[in-house]
């Protein structure tokens, strides 16, 4: 080994010292134990029932923690006898009461089992996360569209892993991990939003850096804001998809 090597080893050694500490490696395993902070204790659902420490949004029995996106006003979509509701076409969207921010997201949606149309107008929906950044809801079974804008994209963002939805007419089931973006006083992006998503239990969208607020025409851009609802989409062409079990865990 060369006289420089020796040096550049030298050095590496001085700067590990000063960035990981002097400290020496535990000898023991008691050394690397912790017994704090004790995590909550969280009873999972069963039988299609909520965590213990979940907000349930809709149970099916009534619209109280939702209201019309349009004016406030109460949700005049379906609610219907197996616990579901529909969307009531031209109506418009409806959001939770509710502001939320980094969350859980429990949603299981389906389509109708009689197919109508194709494309973007076949059983399209999506579900907005804080008004903005949509997952799109589609019937993509045996009908390709834009993969960006397909069943599980991150609209108009990210295409999804993989296509995982059950047969038409069939219960999908969505869970998503949402880390809300984080803004300056001045208003500027400092840590931009980014969102999981399983997929009938398949992973389609993995910690995803969300671009900023959804986009249909032009370039996503973020806007500064804090907590806002969850907002479920009526496409206005009686694309007749249906929601329920909805709950979210708050993770701030």
């Amino acid at each position: 080994m060369s006289k420089y090597s020796h040096t550049v080893l030298a050095l590496f050694a001085l700067v590990a010292t000063f960035a990981f500490g002097q400290e020496k490696e535990p000898t023991t395993p008691e050394a690397t134990e912790f017994y704090e902070p004790v995590p909550p204790r969280v009873i999972p659902g069963n039988d299609n029932t909520a965590p213990s420490d979940a907000i349930v949004l809709f149970d099916g029995k009534d619209f109280n923690q939702w209201v019309s996106s349009v004016d406030s006003t109460e949700v005049k979509w379906h609610l219907n006898a197996d616990a579901s509701m529909s969307v009531k076409d031209k109506t418009g969207n409806i959001q939770t009461k509710m502001n939320f921010g980094s969350m859980q997201l429990h949603i299981e949606w389906k389509s109708p089992a009689e197919v109508q149309r194709e494309g973007q107008n076949r059983a399209n929906s999506g579900v907005f996360i804080q008004q903005r950044y949509e997952i799109q809801v589609l019937d993509n079974n045996d009908n390709p569209t834009y993969t960006n804008g397909q069943v599980g994209s991150v609209y108009k963002q990210s295409v999804p892993l993989a296509m995982a939805s059950v047969p038409t007419g069939e219960w999908n089931t969505y869970d998503i991990v949402f880390h809300a973006p984080e803004f300056s006083r001045g208003g500027n992006i400092v840590k931009p939003a980014t969102v999981t998503l399983l997929h009938n239990g398949v992973l389609v969208q993995d910690h995803f850096v969300i671009e900023g607020t959804i986009k249909y025409i032009g370039w996503p851009k973020y806007e500064a804001h804090g907590k806002a609802p969850i907002m479920l989409q009526d496409h206005g062409d009686n694309s007749r998809v249906s929601f329920r079990n909805i709950w979210v865990r708050e993770l701030d």
